[in-house]
């Protein structure tokens, strides 16, 4: 329902607005406004999403939990997506997301919300242990027949003379 309510709301929204602020400051202007905001918001997600790759790296290799840089890069790529979309509305949640404070205070709300039920992280399982959960397959058989084929190339076709058989 309520993705419905989205759905019907925010193109209503950005209907309205194109109107008022068209009708304020001109057609042409209003067309650049939104071509400028999807350029700017290109170069922003680009940076911000460098560095959030960057955050995700660093937290993988210190074995740390890697949910929140996880968290500001999905916010960033959702950030992008509005920030190409014509509108003025999308662009201004585009924008807000692209704020570190304000990811931060939405992270914050959704762990609120959120529960983690499992999370590990380490090195991998011992493959010689005799616990069925950690054990990992040792060797995998696969069962089958060959048959050796010549590697001398045997042309079935008068070639066309562009390539040599």
């Amino acid at each position: 329902m309520w993705l419905f309510v989205a759905f019907l709301l925010v193109p209503l929204i950005e209907i309205g607005l194109f109107i008022q602020i068209g009708g304020w400051i001109g057609l042409w202007p209003t067309l650049a406004v939104v071509v400028l905001t999807a350029i700017l918001g290109t170069y922003l997600v680009r940076s911000q999403g460098i560095i959030a790759l960057n955050n995700l790296r660093g937290s993988f290799s210190r074995l740390e939990d890697p949910s929140e840089p996880l968290a500001h890069g999905a916010m960033i790529l959702l950030a992008g997506a509005l920030l190409l979309t014509p509108g003025f509305f999308t662009d201004a949640v585009g924008f807000a997301l692209l704020a570190p404070p304000i990811r931060s205070a939405l992270i914050a709300y959704m762990r609120k919300h959120v529960k983690v039920q499992r999370f590990e992280m380490g090195p991998t399982p011992d493959p010689f242990s005799q616990d069925p959960r950690t054990r990992r397959p040792r060797d995998v058989v696969i069962e089958g027949d060959y048959e050796e084929v010549s590697s001398a190339k045997k042309p079935t076709h008068q070639g066309s003379g562009w390539t040599k058989h």
